[in-house]
């Protein structure tokens, strides 16, 4: 293999990882037109036991999810309810109301110091966010962690979360719906963080938490009035880790809107 064509085995390699794809399913390709082999013959249907026989000693059905709008006002309610970052927490470990939950491998929370002046929201947790628990983990989390030590920060000094905080199949951009019933959780977390400064990492977390349809390439950089629910604050969208990855040409702006809220910070 000559070093060119190595380079391109790499390179299509790390897309298949960014977008989500951790298994091998086969060594062959299969062909879905091909005519499917003709089932086999059913075993005639027993007759129906009396409801009390026939549920009794079996495990009951998995219920359906709520209906999205329920789901959005259990959502309010239950974020509502919570008094501590660890009661948030917590209830969201119960909460059943985000299909994404059932996909996920675990809840990703938060990461970094809950008493930070600054706190960092992106969009959804990647594969790596997904195994670890911990959001910005993967490769845009170690750009972040460069980003921010080119300002003299680190982990200790920010708080960082989610829009959503399960992963969505194939590391896709959460639907409107999914960030809508999960909304409630991430406004009470910042609520209960009360930073200082709220910079939204990427367009979907602009949207859902400044409520602007603005490219990020026109709103970055700029600062927006955000109520935390305790006080009015200072926020800033800028570009999500991962478009600078793919577009590190973008990385001078993104230097920009860093050394904009070191300065605010003071």
């Amino acid at each position: 293999m000559t070093a060119a064509q190595d380079k391109a085995a790499r390179d299509l390699l790390d897309f298949y990882r960014e977008a989500g794809v951790d298994a091998l399913v086969g060594e062959e390709p299969v062909n879905r037109f091909a005519a499917a082999p003709a089932p086999p013959a059913r075993a005639p249907i027993p007759p129906a036991l009396p409801l009390d026989l026939a549920t009794k000693g079996r495990a009951t059905a998995p219920t359906a999810p709520p209906a999205p709008d329920a789901a959005a006002v259990s959502a309010r309610d239950a974020a509502k309810s919570a008094k501590t970052l660890e009661e948030l927490r917590a209830i969201l470990e119960r909460f059943d109301g985000c299909a994404l939950k059932a996909t996920a491998t675990q809840l990703v929370f938060a990461d970094g110091n809950p008493k930070a002046r600054v706190m960092f929201v992106g969009e959804a947790p990647g594969r790596d966010e997904d195994i670890e628990g911990l959001p910005f983990v993967g490769r845009s989390g170690k750009l972040l962690d460069r980003m921010l030590a080119a300002i003299g920060l680190d982990r200790t000094h920010v708080y960082i979360a989610n829009i959503v905080p399960w992963r969505p199949p194939g590391n896709r951009t959460p639907t409107p719906q999914e960030s809508q019933i999960c909304l409630p959780f991430i406004l009470r977390q910042i609520e209960l963080v009360d930073p200082d400064i709220l910079v939204c990492l990427g367009k979907p977390s602009m949207q859902t938490l400044l409520g602007t349809n603005e490219p990020i390439s026109k709103a970055r950089g700029r600062w927006f009035a955000f109520d935390t629910g305790k006080r009015e604050i200072r926020a800033m969208p800028t570009f999500h880790p991962a478009f600078l990855l793919r577009s590190p040409l973008q990385k001078r702006f993104a230097w920009r809107d860093f050394l904009a809220f070191k300065k605010a910070l003071g």
